[in-house]
């Protein structure tokens, strides 16, 4: 999946990434930033390991609205933009890279902890991946199928259908 993001990124441009078609529509910079930030936060809920999103990184990508909007609505993030295409691709890498690592190491009891006990707090709770928890709570399983793959899988079809608005093809058939 993290193949169709590197594929996305590299055949768009800045302006492309930043077009702001009409309220209600939010920006390709929003999806890439939007699924990457919560991949890099989802990380955390997974592993304990703190997020590589900091300020240094917010000085160096420059995005206009400093959040990844996961609470926020589309009237709040239709302003989103990215600052520096070339920083924001680094960034994307060093995320990828960093999950991918992970899971190639990952063993299968690994797969069974439970990152996040029911009862699930009410942020959790409304979720996709409350839907697949077991009774036990969610896995690391439902954490890398929910919040990485099923998220990530999300998000580029919304890019896929956006590439079109700013003249560009799909990526898959």
């Amino acid at each position: 999946m993290h193949s169709l993001y590197y594929d996305a990124v590299s055949t768009m441009n800045l302006t492309q990434v930043n077009h702001f078609e009409r309220d209600g529509v939010l920006p390709i910079a929003f999806s890439l930033f939007h699924y990457t930030n919560m991949e890099d936060v989802s990380f955390m809920l997974a592993t304990g390991e703190m997020p590589l999103w900091n300020q240094a990184w917010q000085e160096k990508v420059r995005m206009a609205i400093n959040d990844h909007g996961k609470h926020a609505t589309v009237a709040e993030m239709v302003n989103q933009r990215v600052g520096d295409y070339v920083a924001f691709r680094e960034y994307q890498r060093e995320v990828f890279d960093r999950t991918e690592r992970w899971l190639d190491a990952l063993e299968f009891p690994d797969l069974e902890r439970v990152v996040i006990p029911r009862p699930l707090p009410p942020q959790v709770a409304s979720t996709y991946s409350a839907r697949v928890a077991g009774p036990e709570g969610i896995t690391v399983l439902d954490a890398a199928e929910c919040w990485m793959y099923q998220h990530g899988l999300r998000h580029m079809g919304e890019i896929e259908l956006a590439r079109g608005l700013v003249g560009l093809g799909g990526m898959t058939s």
